[in-house]
């Protein structure tokens, strides 16, 4: 069984760090899923958010997202990474560890 790490982004800051821990958890063998909400929705739409890329698989809040009046057309996330907190609570339960940023 694959060892799964959820991460809960509800910060703007530390997109720096959170890539360096998508990479280290890569080598490790670790997979990752990454939930943007409230500001750290503001992160999708940072052009650095493409280095995540095979190291995460990312939803974001669309209620947050929409919330700080982003526009989806700036997103680096796929349309169908455009959620609602149900995935948030899905990611809770399949991880074997659950950090915050």
């Amino acid at each position: 069984m694959d060892k799964i790490l959820g991460v809960y982004v509800s910060s703007d800051r530390n997109l720096d760090q959170l890539i360096k821990l998508c990479r280290s958890a890569k080598q490790k063998g670790v997979k990752v899923k990454l939930f943007f909400t409230h500001l750290g929705t503001n992160l999708c739409t940072d052009p650095r958010l493409t280095e995540l890329d095979g190291l995460a698989e990312i939803a974001l809040c669309k209620v947050g997202f929409e919330s700080n009046r982003l526009d989806p057309a700036d997103s680096e996330v796929d349309e169908k990474g455009f959620t609602s907190q149900s995935w948030h609570a899905e990611m809770i339960y399949d991880c074997d560890r659950y950090i915050t940023f």
